[in-house]
């Protein structure tokens, strides 16, 4: 049976148990005061891309020190602020912006993207028509959440390539929800890339691939694995039958509601505050309606 992931640090880690991983470049660094560890993964060439499933580009792991981001922690701030620092040295901040929430509301696993999404502090309508006021130091940030084909009809990167048609954004950001098969990764990973994503991938469903290619601007995509794969829990029980038994399984934690909405405030608030480096969080939070 296949493992299913969308981390770049699992792919590369389950390559390197069988040979050489060549192309492939790796660097770790920490935030002793937000308690995380980050792995940056670089997929240099195409025999990498190929052997990992994943394009060529930057892929960076943040993981948490202390459990799942369900629970509280008294990090947040520090976290918010090691996560738009990786935001913004994974890609240049340009002035215009579009950040897309992708998934289904209404199913709690699936939710990370429309929530994160909620809490972005949009711009563009500001600068459009707030001509009485100063917006020069303010970034042009348009905010999308496309549903799932299931409830539009229409395909992410449909929806994501019209807005962008229009907008004309220099920079899209990408907020999903993430599969994962170690279950020391459920709900304790943040996972950038500056390669864009493939929705539904990680559980066998994939859409239509948002990335430069498709969008014609450059794509970040950031997201939390919120379900891991059945297999993954037959490793850990070392049970074959469990897997053969359960085909096409996927699980996610008991505490998945905690889990999206913690994940969902530190994802937004990094993302505001890596756009809006000049306003404080509570000024970000007495603007969003």
């Amino acid at each position: 049976m296949s493992i299913r992931t969308d981390l770049a640090l699992e792919s590369a880690q389950r390559v390197s148990l069988t040979g050489n991983l060549g192309g492939v470049s790796q660097e770790r660094r920490s935030y002793a005061s937000a308690e995380l560890d980050v792995t940056e993964i670089t997929v240099e060439t195409d025999k990498a891309q190929q052997l990992l499933g994943k394009p060529k580009g930057r892929y960076i792991t943040v993981e948490s020190r202390s459990g799942a981001f369900s629970s509280y922690s008294d990090k947040f701030t520090e976290r918010v602020g090691a996560l738009a620092g990786e935001l913004a040295a994974l890609h240049e901040i340009p002035d215009r912006v579009l950040v897309a929430g992708l998934g289904n509301r209404n199913i709690t696993p699936d939710s990370l993207g429309p929530r994160t999404a909620a809490r972005i502090f949009a711009t563009r309508h500001i600068k459009m028509l707030a001509k009485d006021l100063d917006t020069e130091d303010m970034r042009e940030v348009s905010v999308l959440t496309t549903g799932v084909m299931a409830q539009t009809g229409i395909e992410s990167s449909e929806a994501v390539k019209a807005v962008c048609d229009r907008v004309k954004p220099q920079l899209v950001i990408v907020v999903d929800a993430l599969a994962c098969s170690q279950l020391s990764h459920l709900g304790t990973t943040v996972q950038l890339c500056d390669t864009g994503i493939s929705p539904g991938s990680g559980v066998e469903n994939a859409r239509r691939e948002l990335s430069q290619s498709t969008l014609g601007a450059p794509c970040i995509a950031v997201g939390v694995p919120t379900v891991a794969d059945a297999q993954a829990l037959a490793d850990a029980a070392d049970s074959e039958d469990f897997a053969r038994d359960f085909p096409g399984l996927i699980v996610t934690p008991k505490s998945i509601d905690d889990l999206i909405w913690r994940t969902s405030l530190m994802i937004a608030a990094a993302i505001n505050k890596a756009l809006h480096p000049s306003l404080t969080q509570e000024e970000i939070d007495s603007l969003i309606l």
